[in-house]
């Protein structure tokens, strides 16, 4: 029985450190020069810095990732494939028999850093049985890319009901709730109202530009010969309390995902899975 026991523990403290040892680590590495936001990734810098690649599972589809500081300042290089760009979002579609405007089924591309807010390490899973805050990254096609701007936001996961929390169900089966919130400050866009024809199709958001801690993230991407290219930058310390802040001594527990992280159940029968994505594994950031 002891030997049982004795295997049963080696077994577990071996699975636990190969799932250790599978998170993969992206370095930030120090250059002279930073980079020019602008989706183009012809900059020197980013060839001074090592890629990793990650397959987000519910796309089926590799990330390769890449970052570097510049003095103050952070940047991520992201690249995924995609046959097309949808850089439309529910925009207004005229029904000529209701002689009204009515939601297009149209979804943006978008693409989702997540970093853990805690002092230990979380699964960062919208369907995680451990209670956190995150700091959440969502760069959209349509509604921050023509601003240059990822939308600055941050996610509560916790057993407590909260307003406007979404409740889901955890991979326990544990009754959870998920806030969704926008940090301090003006988003990219503001919704516009239609009240007679302007066209068949008419875009649902008028962009503007951010401020204050929403407007934390820059970001631009491009999309060329089936690839989205996307960069972004953030200062590294921010000063906000709903933001990471970045020491290069440190390490930084984060996730990606192509889609947003809404916490909608995976429908692969959806034409866009926007809304239905997962961190699909866990990523550490550190500096050189």
């Amino acid at each position: 029985m002891f030997r049982q026991a004795l295997l049963l523990l080696t077994g577990s403290l071996l699975l636990c450190s190969q799932t250790a040892l599978a998170a993969q680590t992206v370095t930030a590495v120090t250059v002279d020069t930073a980079p020019v936001v602008d989706g183009r990734a012809d900059d020197p810098a980013w060839r001074a810095a090592p890629e990793i690649k990650i397959h987000d599972q519910v796309a089926d589809t590799d990330i390769r990732l890449k970052s570097v500081t510049c003095g103050d300042m952070i940047y991520f290089l992201v690249r995924f494939a995609d046959d097309q760009p949808n850089e439309l979002h529910k925009p207004w579609v005229w029904d000529s028999d209701l002689e009204a405007y009515m939601l297009g089924p149209q979804r943006e591309d978008s693409f989702v850093f997540k970093w853990n807010l805690e002092d230990h390490p979380v699964d960062l899973s919208n369907f995680s049985d451990d209670n956190y805050r995150a700091d959440v990254w969502y760069w959209k096609a349509n509604r921050t890319n023509p601003a240059g701007y990822a939308d600055d936001k941050h996610h509560v996961l916790s057993v407590k009901a909260a307003p406007k929390a979404k409740a889901i169900t955890s991979k326990s089966g544990t009754q959870k709730f998920l806030q969704r919130l926008g940090d301090e400050g003006t988003s990219t866009t503001k919704k516009r109202i239609l009240t007679r024809y302007e066209g068949d199709i008419q875009p649902q958001y008028q962009i503007r530009q951010p401020n204050g801690s929403r407007a934390d993230v820059r970001a631009k991407g491009i999309w060329a010969d089936g690839t989205w290219t996307i960069e972004f930058a953030r200062k590294l310390q921010t000063g906000h309390a709903d933001d990471v802040q970045f020491d290069k001594g440190g390490k930084y527990l984060f996730g990606v995902s192509i889609y947003g992280l809404y916490g909608k159940p995976v429908d692969k029968s959806k034409p866009h899975l926007y809304g239905q994505g997962r961190i699909s594994e866990p990523l550490t950031l550190v500096f050189k």
